[in-house]
């Protein structure tokens, strides 16, 4: 069972991108397409694509703390990010 590493920072900055915690732990309970990695002050962050049961297209970021998800951010991803999304959705098909 996947744990994630909730509080009110985290929970407030996807709230300002008009997400909730439920359609993230969504996101990680369909399929996801890996999308990228990046560094932030030496922590390894991956960004990774998905939706949720209603069909909304999430980018979600996040990085590991302590063998938990920490999600940095979540939000809408650009129309090309959702084309790229659905294209290696339906090459996994």
């Amino acid at each position: 069972m996947l744990e994630f590493d909730w509080d009110e920072a985290n929970l407030e900055h996807i709230a300002r991108h008009a997400v909730t915690r439920a359609e993230v732990e969504e996101v990680f309970a369909s399929p996801m397409v890996f999308f990228d990695t990046d560094t932030e002050d030496g922590e390894i962050r991956i960004i990774e694509i998905g939706g949720t049961a209603a069909g909304r297209i999430l980018k979600v970021v996040t990085t590991d703390r302590q063998d938990k998800i920490r999600v940095v951010t979540a939000f809408e991803p650009s129309a090309w990010e959702a084309k790229e999304y659905r294209r290696e959705l339906s090459e996994q098909a």
